[in-house]
């Protein structure tokens, strides 16, 4: 076994080994050290999400997810990066009436891109087919994707990856270095309309906005510019990708005219709002960039049966609004 090769031991959620081995205190992240995932990661993968989750290693835009296509009955998890394998752990997740008991970490000594090499790739949501030891060129499928309970019923199959320095705790959830990102994303802007297209038991999907140009990433705009990124505003925050230098101090975000937010560089702290479609209350609005045709505004609405071909007017109030709307 080579020597950066690892057993595979079965890990709990919160870091702790089943076999009573210690796990290393985690070394935090260093935000003046950001690793920059270039287009040729990036466009391997039809969507991506620095901070579309409840999770803490998601803060800052510490991790990203990466959504490939789905071209078949198996969600492939194609690698993200090239290197060796060194560890596959299976952990426990959060149990969820449409989720498995498992998820699995893999971690993967980088050498390529350039911009990664030496850094340790930490992968969530994929039953690996790798062991430690090997080695793995970007592509390769690592494994299949996992459903895992980790996830809102609401959100699609992807990878979970983070970069560490060799010398941090690489099991812990958190201290990942922050994502920096080499690819244009294009706001597009939108009204609050559209039609449904495809429907879920938690959620429906609008025709607009419409990607306009295919093989790009796009995404949201925000007003005054940038991308919105996140749960608005079933998640605490977001981000606003490309939306210049806020150096200056914290930065009003909006969207239609309505305020919905406060940005500190890139990230976002939600108001108090309240996301509603034709009147009514709904969780949010899922935020994402995306390269496939087939991109469109993502409501989350476990609470709204909503029908393809229906017309929807989505609005985003304060929560001081909607609650003298309820009382009229």
């Amino acid at each position: 076994m080579p020597k950066h090769a690892r057993p595979r031991v079965v890990m709990m959620a919160d870091g702790k080994r089943v076999d009573g081995g210690p796990t290393e205190d985690c070394l935090g992240t260093d935000h003046g050290n950001g690793v920059t995932l270039e287009a040729s990661i990036l466009n391997r993968y039809d969507r991506f999400s620095l901070y579309n989750s409840p999770y803490p290693a998601h803060d800052e835009g510490c991790a990203i997810d990466l959504y490939p296509s789905d071209d078949g009955d198996v969600a492939p998890a194609p690698a993200p990066v090239s290197g060796t394998v060194l560890e596959t752990k299976t952990v426990r997740a959060p149990p969820k009436p449409y989720a498995p008991e498992h998820d699995h970490l893999l971690l993967i000594e980088c050498s390529a891109p350039a911009s990664i090499a030496g850094l340790v790739a930490r992968i969530l949501h994929v039953d690996p087919v790798v062991e430690p030891g090997e080695t793995v060129t970007i592509g390769d499928p690592l494994g299949t994707l996992v459903h895992a309970g980790f996830f809102a019923p609401w959100v699609d199959d992807h990878l979970h990856v983070g970069f560490r320095r060799p010398e941090q705790n690489h099991h812990r959830a958190v201290g990942s270095l922050p994502v920096e990102l080499a690819v244009d994303v294009r706001p597009l802007a939108w009204d609050g309309c559209g039609t449904v297209v495809e429907t879920g038991e938690t959620y429906a999907v609008l025709d607009s906005p419409a990607h306009p140009n295919p093989g790009e990433f796009a995404g949201i705009a925000a007003d005054g510019g940038g991308v919105l990124d996140g749960g608005l505003a079933h998640y605490d925050g977001g981000g606003l990708l490309g939306g210049g230098d806020s150096a200056d101090g914290p930065t009003a975000v909006a969207l239609n005219g309505e305020r919905i937010g406060t940005a500190t560089g890139r990230t976002v702290a939600w108001d108090d709002v309240v996301v509603t479609a034709n009147g009514e209350p709904i969780t949010g609005i899922s935020l994402f960039c995306a390269r496939d045709a087939d991109f469109g505004a993502k409501l989350v609405c476990p609470e709204r049966s909503l029908e393809c071909g229906q017309d929807v007017q989505v609005r985003v109030r304060t929560g001081s609004e909607e609650m003298e709307s309820a009382l009229e």
